[in-house]
């Protein structure tokens, strides 16, 4: 890579005098610029070097790989001159200048909170909607599981019961989680979701007398909001005793002061008056749905995506708990919010994979149809950002189709009875009897965007699109080229193949699934990804250390067989700075497979609050013939992890 060439296609491509701060993390250049709509997108995804874009947190990101992006960032600084900085710094820089939002950051707030939570809603959720499987009549026959083959009733009865916990109990899961958002001790969060939700609560009708004023005895089971505030009172008075009290009580008069004092106001006026905002905001929601019907459903589902562009999505998951914790209680019909994302999550699939028939540019042919499948399976954000929103058309295409899904989903009264994947696999969290029709909201949502996608790809956007890469190899070309490559291939029959270990201990998944675009989209090559058990990185291969951060996060390898081995250590964690990592080895030094590279503290990363996921990714992929992660989930480091062939 010519280091001080792809440093000047980028500062053409952003302009110079719009260039406001850059920095570095191991894989990309982190940019912040006075106006995104001025940059020459075209130029930045011709050049080969580049392997993608995104913007981010008020960051204009290009992805060039690991080793080349520190080169690549000295030329820029030194052309452009301006200072260096860390990825800390620039994210203040980019913050600097962003007005204060109270919506944004109320939505934050609740997307704080309630996403840590998820995974228990989704998985009583699914339990719920089993026990439904067994005790539905009509499903698979006139009776139901359980009345046909009475054996499974008592299972059914365990499955029901570990289905309802997480929604009676959820004011301690979210109590637990708001103290933490809030700067509170998170176990005396949980104490005030305990204490809301004991059994030793005789109901509304019974009363505590309190010299002389009546309290109500009412449990807060399945409820929300009565527990954010409690909660939020709780971190107040937490941090207000620490600091009033002397530390030699302050250990013993603090928890005890905050959970009285927030007790007995959760009691006397924060329960009532916030159960009572709880139960208006949920019935206002169901009456809307109820009400607008397929119309009502057909327009949220036509905004949708336009929705989660703007971030506002990340609060849907507060009306939803209560809804599903509506439906648990045997009220309510259930979570819509959820089917309508399942229609357009689809949509959008489908609209990149009409631009991957529609594109002769190979590079946007591997993005599309990676995204497209993130898209597929729930996560929209690479199909978004990285080919719908570019060329717009395929976004509004996809619009369209998912409202017309999502219409035709409320004429048929869809919906879930859980969280899940908003997608394809979306079916495993519907009410059963909404199966069906679902399938075939989703069918419609697919075919609809995907076809005005193609047609209207063909008939106005051949240029831009079809035509993408700029200059379209003719008929006698491309026959040319085949059979180059299919000689080249005669005369070499023989394929080499190299076995990359797991770096790590742990359970090993799809690199597709990684919470990171840049790895995701497979941007920066395939590969695998692990969950580790542990914190030691050990070398997946004997070969040359070419790179070694100084914040111990990542490694590059080049094997002596060839493959170009990245080991990023975590999401984000290059703004831990190295705390929490230790490094045995430099770059340049020669290393075994199995050799240990440094260790990583995983629990000091998880309070830091980032993702502790390995990625071990070939960057190098484009010369190789196949990159494929090895089957198996539980893995020692070691163990083969990636194979990858080459003629």
């Amino acid at each position: 890579m010519d280091h001080k060439k792809v440093a000047e296609t980028v500062i053409e491509a952003v302009g110079r005098d719009n260039l406001v701060a850059a920095a570095h993390c191991a894989t990309r250049l982190r940019l912040v610029l006075k106006d995104d709509s001025k940059v020459n997108m075209k130029m930045l995804d011709s050049d080969p070097d580049i392997k993608g874009t995104f913007k981010t947190n008020g960051q204009f990101q290009i992805i060039i790989g690991p080793g080349d992006v520190n080169n690549v960032y000295d030329e820029l600084i030194k052309m452009t001159g301006l200072s260096e900085l860390s990825t800390d710094d620039l994210k203040q820089v980019a913050q600097k200048d962003q007005k204060f939002n109270p919506v944004m950051a109320f939505i934050k707030l609740l997307s704080d909170i309630f996403v840590p939570i998820i995974p228990a809603l989704v998985a009583g959720g699914l339990l719920m909607a089993l026990n439904n499987f067994l005790t539905s009549p009509r499903l698979f026959g006139a009776k139901s599981v359980v009345q046909m083959a009475p054996n499974v009733k008592g299972l059914s009865k365990i499955i029901q019961v570990m289905s309802a916990a997480p929604f009676i109990f959820m004011p301690i899961l979210v109590g637990m989680s708001a103290a933490k958002r809030f700067g509170a001790n998170q176990f005396l969060g949980a104490t005030i979701g305990m204490i809301m939700t004991t059994p030793a609560l005789g109901g509304a009708g019974k009363f505590w007398d309190i010299f002389g004023l009546h309290v109500s005895q009412t449990n807060y089971q399945y409820q929300v909001i009565p527990v954010l505030v409690a909660v939020w009172l709780l971190a107040f008075l937490e941090k207000r005793f620490h600091k009033w009290l002397p530390s030699a009580v302050d250990f013993t008069f603090t928890p005890l002061l905050s959970i009285m004092i927030t007790g007995f106001l959760t009691f006397t006026i924060i329960g009532p008056v916030f159960k009572g905002v709880s139960d208006a905001i949920t019935a206002a929601i169901v009456w809307l749905y109820n009400t607008t019907g397929a119309f009502g459903m057909g327009i949220f589902g036509l905004s949708y995506s336009a929705i989660v562009t703007t971030g506002l999505h990340q609060s849907f998951p507060a009306v939803e708990t209560q809804l599903l914790a509506e439906y648990a209680r045997g009220r309510g019909s259930g979570d819509f919010i959820f089917v309508t994302a399942c229609m357009a999550n689809v949509a959008q699939g489908a609209a990149t994979f009409a631009i991957y028939f529609l594109t002769k540019n190979e590079k946007v042919k591997g993005l599309a149809s990676s995204s497209g499948v993130s898209a597929l399976l729930g996560i929209t954000e690479p199909a978004l950002f990285g080919v719908n929103l570019k060329y717009k058309f395929p976004f509004f295409c996809a619009l369209i189709g998912a409202g017309v899904g999502a219409a035709f989903a409320g004429l048929m009264h869809v919906t879930a009875a859980a969280l899940g994947s908003a997608g394809f696999l979306g079916f495993l969290s519907m009410v059963p009897k909404s199966i069906p029709m679902w399938a075939l909201s989703v069918a419609i949502s697919f075919i609809v965007a995907f076809v005005l996608t193609f047609v209207y790809g063909k008939r106005h956007f051949k240029e831009d699109v079809v035509e993408e890469s700029g200059t379209v190899e003719s008929a006698g070309d491309q026959v040319a080229q085949q059979e180059k490559a299919e000689q080249i291939i005669k005369e070499d029959k023989e394929l080499h193949d190299e076995v990359i270990a797991a770096p790590v201990s742990g359970k090993a998944e799809s690199l597709k699934d990684v919470k990171d675009p840049v790895f995701s989209t497979e941007a920066m090559g395939k590969g695998a990804a692990m969950v580790p058990s542990e914190g030691t990185i050990y070398s997946p291969v004997t070969g040359e250390i070419t790179v070694a951060y100084e914040t111990k996060h990542a490694y590059g390898i080049k094997s002596d067989e060839g493959a170009e081995v990245l080991i990023h250590i975590g999401i984000d964690t290059v703004n831990m700075k190295g705390e929490g990592f230790t490094s045995d080895v430099t770059q340049g030094q020669h290393v075994e497979k199995g050799e240990k590279l440094g260790t990583v503290d995983l629990d000091a990363v998880k309070k830091a609050g980032y993702d502790t996921t390995v990625m071990t990714v070939i960057t190098n992929t484009a010369s190789y013939a196949n990159v494929q992660r090895i089957d198996g989930v539980d893995k020692k480091h070691g163990d083969d992890l990636i194979a990858v062939t080459k003629r």
